[in-house]
């Protein structure tokens, strides 16, 4: 018995991964986020399985269903969006898993954030501009935020942000990077990335809430922050340079 831990992706079905769907598709039971991850997915599990939606258990819960499977020897595809890497809960369960002895594995899922950028149209890095992508969030009721991690220390690199978690606070969010990227940063909120219902919402930094407010989001929401959202002049990549020796390319080629 295993229990396998499956990044159900952004939202899209067809963004779940070929390992992921064929595991769902072979566990008798399936555990999944109710809240955020579609019924199609769970279309997948066999007619028969015992389908438990986690939004409304708590930890000691989850194990229990964990502990149950393992007595009755059924392999358990445990269903997060986005990719399992963050801000996932993942710890907390593998943690309880090791403690009782009871395997299990991880499949990668599309992150929210690539979705995100895909539905800007844009690379989140470019030459010059910015090499660097910080993942973060803002302080809430069931997280404080480490010391060296909030968006002043983080905002400070001049990166592109993409702060997950956050929308309900996208005033202070504004406001305290605002210091650090000007008033005229591009920035974006994208609002369930590649969902039927996806909604974009672009701007400088300081049109940002006044943009949102004229159609509220409620969670689910990426604001991404950053020069490379929307610079157009930008040196190419060395990558295509026909001056630029590489491995796989000689001078000229």
């Amino acid at each position: 018995m295993t229990v396998h831990f499956i990044g159900a992706g952004p939202g899209a079905p067809d963004l779940l991964t070929l390992r992921g769907r064929d595991l769902i598709a072979a566990c008798p039971v399936c555990l999944y986020a109710g809240s955020l991850v579609p019924a199609e997915i769970i279309a997948h599990a066999p007619k028969d399985a015992r389908i438990v939606d986690t939004a409304p258990l708590t930890l000691e819960e989850i194990v229990a269903e964990f502990q149950a499977a393992h007595a009755a020897g059924l392999d358990v595809a445990r269903l997060h969006s986005g990719d399992l890497s963050i801000y996932s809960a993942l710890g907390e369960q593998t943690r309880a898993l090791r403690e009782l002895g009871i395997p299990y594995t991880i499949t990668p899922g599309v992150p929210a954030f690539a979705a995100a950028s895909a539905a800007l149209g844009r690379e989140l890095t470019l030459p010059e501009v910015s090499q660097t992508l910080i993942l973060t969030r803002t302080e809430g009721r069931a997280s404080a935020m480490p010391a060296n991690e909030t968006l002043e220390v983080l905002g400070a690199s001049g990166a592109t942000l993409a702060i997950h978690l956050s929308i309900h606070a996208l005033d202070r969010v504004v406001e305290r990077l605002t210091p650090l990227y000007g008033a005229d940063c591009p920035a974006a909120v994208v609002y369930r990335a590649s969902w039927p219902d996806e909604r974009v919402v672009r701007g400088a930094l300081s049109e940002l809430v006044a943009r949102v407010a004229e159609a509220p989001m409620e969670r689910t929401a990426l604001i991404l922050v950053g020069p490379a959202l929307a610079m157009e002049d930008f040196r190419c990549s060395a990558l295509y340079d026909g001056s630029h020796v590489r491995r796989y390319r000689g001078l000229g080629a």
